[in-house]
């Protein structure tokens, strides 16, 4: 997993930031100024930075510039300011992506997910096999000895998220958030039965029930 910094003199956002990240097993650390995170960047091995521009004692432009004198690490920008030619100072400086405030976490999520999965710091899965039945990631389907199994495409991305998370407890919102968005008028109870479905199908004891909480991956020995 990697090591995520989030650079945001607003101590709510960070923590905010920090808290929807936690889930997903990278190790994130913050700074709350400018002359901070270059402290964190080189004492410590950073994969990706989530920068804000507007950051007391150095601006995060200025920042992102020392950066880019030793590193090609993705950074993305986090800001209010949305003129254009602020982003196109933040691009000047090579910035990899640009997020506006306010701002969906799911949507921060994703960014960050697409970042690190391009620089190789997560790679995609394709297919998987339980027993006699391998699921093709890419191509939608599943398989047995018998043939193919009716299996959903959303029953397909929900496997998908867990595996991707294995180990790590993912609630029933996060996973409403990550498949349907957090604005889709769907209920928690939806998510049981696509376990359910899930389970059943693919005869699977790896997708373990955290009562009250949600559900995680798991190898079963």
């Amino acid at each position: 997993m990697a090591k995520i910094l989030i650079v945001e003199d607003d101590k709510r956002t960070n923590m905010a930031i920090c808290e929807y990240l936690k889930p997903t097993g990278h190790n994130i650390v913050s700074a709350y100024d400018g002359e901070e995170a270059l402290q964190l960047f080189h004492s410590t091995t950073i994969d990706l930075i989530v920068l804000d521009i507007m950051l007391p004692r150095l601006t995060g432009i200025a920042v992102l510039h020392e950066i880019r004198k030793s590193s090609l690490i993705p950074v993305l920008m986090l800001t209010a300011i949305e003129d254009e030619y602020t982003q196109s100072q933040s691009f000047d400086e090579l910035a990899d992506d640009y997020v506006t405030k306010p701002f969906s976490m799911v949507l921060l999520g994703k960014r960050i997910t697409a970042l690190l999965r391009r620089c190789g710091q997560m790679q995609s899965i394709d297919t998987i096999t339980f027993g006699d039945v391998t699921v093709n990631f890419s191509g939608y389907t599943a398989h047995d000895k018998n043939g193919r199994i009716d299996i959903t495409p959303k029953e397909i991305e929900l496997l998908k998220l867990l595996i991707e998370h294995k180990g790590l407890v993912l609630t029933r919102s996060q996973i409403l958030d990550e498949l349907w968005g957090y604005d889709y008028p769907i209920i928690d109870r939806t998510i049981d039965t696509y376990i359910k479905n899930l389970r059943k199908k693919l005869r699977l004891n790896c997708i373990v029930t955290v009562k009250g909480i949600g559900y995680k991956y798991e190898v079963v020995e």
